[in-house]
């Protein structure tokens, strides 16, 4: 078994690794500083001009659309080239992303009606227009079953009443893909359904937003009488829940990339700070303490990363049930990621609790990755349930 990237795929990330160093770090000292300034605000992070060069520069260098299917306008180098895209730019605190942002677009590819294509996948997936995904409410967070938006059947329309919180990107997403549950209809099942609707849908509002720690800043979407015929269903009704599922997962292992793109920079860093800081005469990477810091670093980074390719490579092969190890890497590579930056910061001192330095952004920045998309808790229990209903039976055979 080669666990070596291919060819291909190390051109990409040195590729990538170029352009984050010449374009996305010299940006880190205005994005500190705005996300300092924004206070409770909204403002991006990233000014327009300097978000539409790196758009260009990008697009340039042939990074859209890396795992959009070639009839879809793509390259199709599927998951794992885009874990690899992703570990790169996560280098950089700079939060840039290359269009499309992709794990509302496997939900699209899986689910969208050939009007819908037209009219909603291949814009997305050329990067021309923006999604968001509103599941989260008041009382259903972690538990999607618990979703009280309601769809009803009014004539030949879909009316959709509800409140849906902590939705990222919602202000500035051309649609919205919402979840609620639907009453049934002849032939098929009430449950929860997934519904495209434009945000100048009438009914649509976005009233608040949370600032929150770090640079998320997500709001709230509330659904008032909104008007939608039956092209506005994404899939089956009642059947969503499968397919969101899978779009979960494959956003779990981009998570995975970034924690390890962010590890992988504290790590540098640090080796850099060991080397030529003396304290008492010696170089800090004389002292123990700061070895054993090292090591752990090196050590947890690897084994994230090898985490992290391993359920791209799942993914790339069509395996249908990847929630245990999406799960897996989830807990792993969040919980390694913050311990990597706090290692970071005690290594530097007071200068790594400065804004002088990415880290202290980084600190907080990573404390979210516990809570986004499912909190590490609810990962261990999803581990465990599987293994306690299917046993280890099978695990030695998994590769």
């Amino acid at each position: 078994m080669d666990l070596r990237l291919p060819d291909h795929l190390r051109m990409l990330r040195e590729t990538v690794a170029r352009f984050v160093r010449k374009e996305l770090i010299p940006l880190e000292p205005m994005v500190i500083r705005r996300e300092c300034e924004r206070g409770l605000a909204d403002t991006p992070l990233l000014d327009p001009t300097s978000e539409h060069h790196l758009k260009e520069e990008t697009q340039k260098l042939g990074l859209w659309g890396i795992d959009v299917p070639e009839d879809h306008g793509g390259q199709d180098l599927g998951a794992l080239a885009k874990c690899v895209v992703v570990e790169q730019m996560k280098y950089s605190i700079t939060p840039f992303v290359i269009p499309p942002d992709s794990p509302n677009l496997y939900l699209l590819s899986d689910c969208c009606t050939p009007e819908q294509r037209e009219r909603y996948l291949i814009p997305y997936a050329r990067g021309e227009k923006t999604s968001c995904l509103a599941l989260t409410e008041p009382g259903a967070g972690s538990d999607a079953a618990a979703i009280r938006a309601r769809a009803k059947r009014d004539g030949g329309d879909w009316v959709l009443s509800g409140t849906k919180i902590f939705i990222s990107n919602a202000k500035k997403s051309d649609f919205i893909i919402v979840l609620a549950v639907a009453d049934a209809v002849p032939g098929s099942e009430g449950g929860i359904t997934a519904f495209l609707v434009d945000r100048d849908t009438p009914g649509l509002s976005i009233p608040s937003s949370f600032p929150t720690i770090g640079e998320y800043h997500p709001y709230e979407v509330h659904l008032d009488g909104v008007r939608l015929s039956d092209d506005q269903v994404l899939g089956p009704v009642g059947k969503a829940f499968g397919p969101v599922q899978k779009r979960l997962s494959l956003r779990r292992a981009e998570i995975g990339a970034r924690c390890v793109g962010l590890a992988q920079r504290c790590l540098d860093m640090m080796i850099e700070q060991a080397r030529t800081r003396q304290t008492f005469g010696k170089p800090l990477a004389d002292r123990q303490a700061v070895q054993w810091w090292i090591a752990d670093t090196y050590r947890e980074i690897r084994i994230t990363r090898l985490l992290t390719y391993a359920l791209a490579a799942r993914i790339d092969r069509g395996d249908a049930d990847i929630r245990r190890d999406a799960a897996m890497l989830k807990v792993q590579a969040t919980e390694m990621v913050g311990r990597a930056v706090d290692r970071a910061i005690q290594l530097f001192g007071a200068m790594g609790v400065s804004k002088e330095l990415p880290l202290e952004y980084m600190y907080r920045l990573v404390r979210v990755y516990r809570i986004v998309e499912g909190p590490s808790e609810i990962h261990r229990w999803i581990i465990a349930r599987d293994l306690l209903k299917h046993g280890g039976e099978g695990m030695a055979h998994e590769y």
